[in-house]
C-alpha cells in the first residue's frame, strides 16, 4: 500500500506515534521517528528494522526542525508522508494556568505542527504527491474543564488543517486530522496520576472515570488510531480532505 514512500512522524517514540510507524512500514513505507528523546526513537527504528532511521527534534524550535529535514533528506530522502503527532498535554484551571504552560502547549502542539507542515510542503508540491496527518484531540472540537491550553492549541490544529488542505487541494496532496478521545498511551497514564493526586482516588477508578467518558466505556487503542492514519497516507484515502477524524467510540458526534 506504502511501497515506495517515505513518512516521517514525529513524537514516533511511544504511543500513537510508534503504533503509526509500525503500520505504515508494515505497508511497505521507508520510516523516519522523530522526537526530543534520542533513545525512544533509535529503539523504535531498531524495532522496525529495514533502514528506519531516529531523529532527534524539538518541534517548537524552528531551527531544530529545519535541521531534522536536512538530516532525514541526507539519510533516507524526502519525506513523502508527514505525521505530526509529537504533543504535550498537562492540565491546571484556568487561573493557575501560567504563561509558560500556555505557551509551552501552543509552541509543541500547534507551531511544531506548522513548521514540521511548512518544511514539508515543498518536496511534496514539487512531486505532485503528498499526506499530511495532523494528530489532533476531540478536545480540538469541544471544551473541557482544566484544559484550556491543550484544547485551544487542538483547536488550532484543525484550523490549520482545514485551511492548508484547501489551500493545496488541487496539487494531490492531502491535508486530514485525526482526533482520538482518551487513548492507551503513557499521556494518559501521567494523567491518571494526576488525578489521583488531586482526587484522592485510586488509579482504578482514575482509570474507570476516563473509559466512561466513551459511550464505548474503554479506552482508544493505539492500533486504531494507526489504522485511521494508513487509511489517510493511503492512495485509497485521497478523497479524504481537510477532516477531522474522531476516533472516540462516539464521544464527539461532529
Amino acid at each position: 500500500m506504502l511501497n515506495g514512500k517515505t513518512a516521517l512522524i514525529t513524537g514516533g517514540g511511544r504511543g500513537i506515534g510508534r503504533s503509526i510507524a509500525l503500520a505504515f512500514a508494515h505497508q511497505g513505507a521507508r520510516i523516519a521517528v522523530a522526537a526530543r528523546t534520542a533513545e525512544q526513537v533509535k529503539e523504535v527504528a531498531q524495532e522496525i528494522g529495514a533502514g528506519a532511521i531516529g531523529l532527534v527534534c524539538d518541534v517548537s524550535d524552528p531551527e531544530s526542525v529545519t535541521r531534522m529535514f536536512a538530516d532525514m533528506r541526507e539519510r533516507l530522502g524526502e519525506a513523502d508522508i508527514l505525521v505530526n503527532n509529537a504533543g504535550i498535554a498537562e492540565s491546571a484551571t484556568i487561573v493557575t494556568t501560567t504563561d509558560e504552560l500556555w505557551h509551552r502547549h501552543l509552541a509543541v502542539n500547534l507551531s511544531g505542527t506548522f513548521y514540521c507542515t511548512r518544511a514539508a510542503l515543498p518536496a511534496m508540491l514539487k512531486k505532485g504527491w503528498g499526506r499530511v496527518i495532523n494528530v489532533a484531540s476531540v478536545a480540538g472540537k469541544t471544551g473541557a474543564p482544566y484544559i484550556a491550553a491543550y484544547s485551544a492549541s487542538k483547536h488550532g490544529v484543525l484550523g490549520l488543517t482545514r485551511s492548508v488542505a484547501l489551500e493545496i487541494a488541487a496539487t494531490g496532496i492531502t491535508v486530514n486530522a485525526i482526533c482520538p478521545s482518551y487513548v492507551d498511551t503513557d499521556m494518559v497514564s501521567r494523567g491518571i496520576e494526576r488525578i489521583t493526586t488531586r482526587t484522592g482516588r485510586s488509579a482504578e477508578e482514575a482509570l474507570d472515570s476516563l473509559k466512561k467518558m466513551s459511550p464505548q466505556n474503554r479506552l482508544v487503542t493505539p492500533e486504531e488510531v494507526a489504522a485511521v492514519a494508513l487509511l489517510l497516507a493511503s492512495d485509497e484515502g485521497r478523497g479524504i480532505n481537510g477532516q477531522g477524524i474522531n476516533v472516540d467510540g462516539g464521544t464527539v458526534l461532529f
